[in-house]
C-alpha cells in the first residue's frame, strides 16, 4: 500500500495524518490501541520514517495521539465530532434598507492593528504566501523594462489576461482573455459588477449570512437586500432562490458558491446548474463571488457558477489576495454581456491597475510554480481548520457548534442563545483579541449568537492562548447571560 498521488509532495506528512484519522473513522483504531510504528507504517506506505514521525508529533498535538515511553505512540481520543451550526427552515427575508456601515467600520478599526491577535480576520498568513518569489519578478520587471512605468488599458495586462483565462479553464470556465478585466482586487470587480446592473433602489439578493462588504457596497449604493439563507450543508438552495424570484422584484442576485464567506459553504454542482438556469430564464444577473475557489481541500477544484452559464449572465469576480499577495491588489472581474458598462465604469474610476504588479503576477503565473504554491497552502489551512474547529468545541461553552469546511480559510460558529457576539467582541477587544461577530454578516441581528474566527493565520502559541481566552470568556457571558430573543 501507498499513498495516493495526490497525497505526495511537500506535504506528505499530512496524507499520513489523514490516513490515520480514516483508520480512527472506520473503528479500525480504536481508544487505547497502540498505532502502527513508524517503521513499520513507513514500510506500508512508502514514506521515511521521519515523515510518520511528523504526522504523529501533529497527531499529538491535536491530543488525538500520545507517545508513551518506550511503547510508542498510542490513540488517546478519537476526534471529535463537530456538530454543525443549525438554522432552521426560513424563507428568504426582505427587502430590508441596509444599515451596517458604522458597526462594520468599529469591527475593521481594530483588525489592522499589530497588537491585536486577529482571529476575525479572513486573510491568508504571509508565510503561505509566494510573497519573495513575487518580490524578484517586481524587481526584476521594474529593472528591466521602461514599459511598466506606462499605463495598461482599461482591461488590463494581456499576459496576465491569458494566465487568468488558462486558469479558469480548471472551474469549468472556457473565456478568452478579452473577456477578462484585471481590477484592483475583487472589491473593485464587484463594485464595478453591481453598478453596471442596478440602480439605486433596487432589489439585490445575498445570502446569509453574507460577507459584510457586500452589505456595504448595498449600503453605499442604495440598494434593498433580499437575504437568501445559506445552509452550512449546502449554501444557498434553488428554491429559496425561485421563492425570493416569485416574490420580489429582484434586479440582481449576489452568491459566493463556493466556500461563502462566512459560513464556508458550498453549492453543489447540480444547484450551480439550476440557479444559473433559473436566474437566466429570469434575466436577473448573478454577480459571483469566487476568491476561495482555489483554496479548496478535496483534490479537484470545484466548479463556479459560470461554468454552466450561456449567456453572459454570471458576472463573475476574484483575485488573487488569498493566494499570492493581498497588498499587490489584483483582482478580475468576467462581465459578461455587461462588459460594455463596466469598461465605462472602469475607465471612469481609476482608469487601469499598477503595470508592474500586473507583469510581475504573469511572469510568476507563466513560470508554473502556483499550482505547487497552492498544494502547499491548500494543506496547511484544512490542518488549520480542524485544529481551530477541535479548539473551539474544546474551549467555548456547551452546546457551541462550529462548521466542517471543506475549502476557504473561516469557520462559523454558533454559541448558545444566552452569548451575545457584540458582548465578546467587547470583551475579546479589551484582551487584544480581534474577533468578527455575527452581527456584521446579516442585515439584521439573526447572527448575534455567532462569530466568524480565521484558521489563515500561522499556529503560533499566542493564536493558541487567544482560542482558549476567547472561549473563557463566552462561558462567562452563558452563564451569566440571559436568553433574548432574535432581532428578526
Amino acid at each position: 500500500m501507498t499513498l495516493p498521488e495526490t497525497d505526495s509532495g511537500i506535504f506528505r506528512y499530512m496524507a499520513v495524518e489523514k490516513h490515520i484519522l480514516r483508520l480512527l473513522e472506520s473503528g479500525e483504531l480504536r481508544v487505547g490501541d497502540r498505532v502502527p510504528s513508524l517503521r513499520g507504517l513507513g514500510g506500508r506506505l512508502g514514506v521515511s520514517v521521519s515523515t510518520i514521525n511528523q504526522a504523529y508529533l501533529e497527531l499529538e498535538k491535536q491530543g488525538i495521539i500520545e507517545a508513551r515511553p518506550k511503547s510508542g505512540f498510542f490513540v488517546r481520543r478519537t476526534p471529535i465530532k463537530r456538530p454543525a451550526p443549525s438554522r432552521g427552515e426560513a424563507p428568504p427575508r426582505g427587502p430590508a434598507t441596509v444599515a451596517r456601515g458604522a458597526l462594520i467600520r468599529e469591527v475593521l478599526d481594530g483588525m489592522g492593528r499589530r497588537d491585536i491577535v486577529p482571529l476575525g480576520v479572513a486573510l491568508t498568513d504571509p508565510s503561505l504566501l509566494p510573497a519573495k518569489q513575487i518580490a524578484r519578478l517586481l524587481s526584476k520587471v521594474a529593472a528591466g523594462d521602461e514599459r511598466v512605468t506606462s499605463y495598461e488599458g482599461v482591461q488590463g495586462n494581456l499576459e496576465l489576461r491569458r494566465q487568468i483565462a488558462w486558469r479558469l479553464a480548471e472551474a469549468g470556465i472556457e473565456a478568452g482573455p478579452d473577456e477578462v478585466m484585471i481590477t484592483s482586487g475583487a472589491m473593485e470587480a464587484l463594485y464595478l459588477a453591481l453598478r453596471s446592473v442596478t440602480r439605486p433602489g433596487d432589489n439585490v439578493a445575498i445570502p446569509a449570512p453574507t460577507y459584510y462588504c457586500f452589505l456595504q457596497l448595498l449600503e453605499n449604493f442604495g440598494l434593498r437586500a433580499v437575504e437568501l439563507p445559506s445552509y452550512p450543508d449546502g449554501g444557498v438552495r434553488p428554491a429559496d432562490l425561485r421563492s425570493a424570484l416569485d416574490r420580489f422584484d429582484l434586479k440582481a442576485v449576489i452568491l459566493t458558491p463556493n466556500f461563502n464567506n462566512p459560513d464556508g459553504a458550498m453549492i453543489p454542482d447540480e444547484a450551480k446548474a439550476e440557479m444559473a438556469a433559473l436566474l437566466a430564464e429570469r434575466g436577473v444577473p448573478v454577480i459571483e463571488d469566487d476568491v476561495y475557489g482555489d483554496l479548496h481541500f478535496a483534490e479537484r477544484r470545484p466548479r463556479c457558477l459560470r461554468s454552466y452559464d450561456a449567456t453572459g449572465n454570471v458576472l463573475h469576480c476574484s483575485s488573487f489576495s488569498k493566494t499570492l499577495a493581498p497588498g499587490y491588489r489584483l483582482g478580475y472581474l468576467l462581465p459578461g454581456r455587461h462588459a460594455a458598462k463596466a469598461f465605462e465604469l472602469k475607465a471612469t474610476t481609476n482608469v487601469c491597475c499598477a503595470t508592474p504588479t500586473q507583469v510581475a503576477a504573469a511572469l510568476y503565473l507563466a513560470q508554473g510554480g502556483f499550482e505547487r504554491h497552492l498544494r502547499k497552502t491548500r494543506g496547511v489551512l484544512e490542518r488549520q481548520a480542524r485544529m481551530i474547529e477541535e479548539r473551539v468545541l474544546r474551549h467555548f461553552p456547551d452546546g457551541t457548534r462550529v462548521t466542517h469546511p471543506s475549502g476557504g480559510s473561516v469557520v462559523w460558529v454558533q454559541m448558545p442563545d444566552s452569548v451575545d457576539s457584540i458582548a465578546l467582541f467587547y470583551a475579546a477587544r479589551e484582551l487584544g483579541i480581534g474577533l468578527a461577530p455575527g452581527n456584521i454578516f446579516s442585515s439584521c441581528d439573526q447572527f448575534k449568537h455567532f462569530v466568524r474566527l480565521s484558521y489563515g493565520n500561522a499556529w503560533t502559541p499566542r493564536i493558541e492562548q487567544a482560542l482558549a481566552d476567547v472561549g473563557r470568556l463566552a462561558r462567562e457571558l452563558a452563564e451569566g447571560g440571559d436568553r433574548p430573543e432574535p432581532a428578526c
